[in-house]
């Protein structure tokens, strides 16, 4: 029996027809007359997706970058263009150095206490202990609070008269009872500790994914072989958990890059300039200020800096995860 399948111009042949040892052939596959065969959707299916998303984010992004260029004030429709007096300017800016500094400084304490700290939970709760689900669940629920609400509830434990220094002082640890949020050798340090208390629980929500994945079979020659705890996780888990350490990476650098809601809740940027990290500079220069142009300039800046970041850390990432595979 023969059964043709049309599909675009490509026909396949099926015989099924025992041979004389009682063995059916193989299935044969035709080739279309103009040799090719069409298995590829049309382009046009994601059209109008591509349409509003050009609408929607590409062309307000360059008109974004075009006014880094002008000296816009948000309001006026009249404005000239500059060049690029705003980047100069923002090279002469202590506050914007500052603040780019800040920004830097936030990403990579992030990036190793959140992430150090999620790893070394998700080993205490990936282990045997009857607990170990309850405390999956109060480990993760910070994540699920939302950032400007937990922000919040930190201003008010933080501030002088607030609970963190009252413990201290039920505890005889006085001399411990800082103003966290007032003081600009303490604030950003608060902030950074602040952000990993509510995200460390997500960190290890990842690294538990990716050690539930590693096969039994794997401890147990570890163990055989006589390994340690420390070697055993060093030579056999660590490498296997590669693709875990690319993704936390990767959300902790762009988020600590980005990051706004939590400075501007805890601190606003203060005390002075102690605390302000791009994105909220953006937002005073923009909104208080009106250096619309100057500050899209200081957005574009941000833009580049995560890109940068991003892309070189994916390479690396990427590089460690195929030679650890």
């Amino acid at each position: 029996m023969k059964r043709f399948i049309k599909a675009g111009a490509s026909v396949t042949m099926i015989d099924q027809r025992p041979d004389r040892a009682g063995v059916a052939p193989a299935r044969r596959r035709v080739t279309p007359p103009g040799g090719r065969l069409h298995t590829t959707p049309p382009w046009w299916f994601a059209a109008p997706a591509m349409v509003l998303f050009a609408f929607v984010v590409l062309l307000p992004s360059a008109r974004g970058v075009y006014y880094a260029f002008t000296d816009w004030d948000g309001l006026n429709p009249v404005y000239s263009l500059v060049g690029l007096d705003n980047f100069t300017a923002m090279v002469r800016d202590p506050d914007a150095v500052q603040a780019i500094w800040h920004t830097l400084l936030i990403a990579v304490a992030i990036t190793i206490i959140q992430n150090g700290l999620g790893l070394v939970l998700a080993l205490g709760v990936n282990s045997t202990i009857k607990s170990r689900n309850v405390l999956r669940v109060f480990l993760f629920a910070p994540a699920v609070v939302t950032p400007i609400v937990t922000a919040y509830l930190w201003r008010n434990l933080l501030g002088p008269d607030g609970a963190v220094n009252s413990l201290l002082g039920a505890v005889g640890l006085a001399s411990w009872q800082q103003d966290w949020l007032g003081d600009p050798g303490l604030a950003l340090w608060s902030i950074v500790g602040v952000i990993v208390w509510q995200f460390a629980g997500y960190s290890m929500v990842i690294f538990l994914a990716g050690l539930q994945s590693v096969p039994k079979e794997i401890y147990e020659a570890a163990d055989i072989d006589g390994a340690g705890p420390v070697r055993r996780f060093w030579s056999v888990i660590r490498p296997l958990l590669a693709p875990a350490f690319t993704i936390n990476l990767m959300l902790s650098i762009i988020g600590g890059i980005k990051l706004f809601d939590q400075v501007y809740a805890l601190t606003g940027g203060g005390p002075g300039h102690a605390t302000d990290t791009l994105s909220t500079l953006i937002y005073k220069d923009a909104f208080t200020l009106g250096e619309f142009g100057y500050s899209i300039a200081l957005a574009v800046v941000l833009t580049i800096i995560v890109a940068i970041a991003s892309t070189g850390q994916y390479v690396v990432l990427s590089r460690n995860e195929r030679a650890a595979s």
